[in-house]
């Protein structure tokens, strides 16, 4: 995990053409590095949560699939990863709804939604998450600020109407 390396941007996304080592002191002034979220729905319109493992910052609480954008990495491309490596569920990254970007104060998040996830795939990496729930949408809202890793509050206060069109619209927002 260490030896992640992440390219940096400007608070614009832009790339500055140097990378930092996950682990290593503060990131330079003005550099962010970029965070990838993806919703992950079902064609039931029913999305996945998880439960952050207990060995993880922000233990047992809950979040959307979510890491950040290794070097050479687009954002779509890390948002589809991390959604396979921590539930086994694929989605391709071009089919990915851009749901929208909150600027942080060393990162920037960026969440997107995957239609019609196939839930027999569900396979959980138990070194990132300990349990994982299919909800509605009205779930994660009565839960978001109570139950959520401490990040996902602001996230979720800023995207949440970008997250509930996105959503809703199903294959018609791609």
């Amino acid at each position: 995990m260490d030896d992640e390396l992440w390219d940096l941007v400007d608070a614009a996304g832009r790339p500055l053409g140097t990378t930092h080592r996950r682990g290593d002191p503060s990131l330079p002034r003005g550099a962010f590095h970029v965070v990838s979220s993806v919703c992950a729905v079902r064609a039931d319109g029913q999305v996945l949560i998880s439960q952050r493992a207990a060995v993880k910052d922000w233990a047992l609480d809950w979040e959307f699939a979510a890491g950040s954008a290794l070097a050479g990495e687009t954002s779509r491309q890390a948002a589809a990863r991390e959604l396979w490596e921590e539930t086994g569920l694929r989605a391709a990254a071009d089919a990915l709804v851009f749901v929208g970007r909150v600027v942080e104060q060393s990162a920037l998040f960026d969440l997107y939604v995957a239609h019609d996830v196939d839930p027999a795939t569900l396979i959980l990496d138990p070194e990132e998450v300990a349990a994982s729930e299919w909800v509605t949408l009205d779930d994660v809202h009565a839960r978001y600020r109570s139950d959520f890793a401490g990040p996902w509050v602001a996230r979720l206060d800023a995207l949440w109407p970008q997250l509930l069109r996105a959503v809703r619209a199903g294959g018609a927002a791609r």
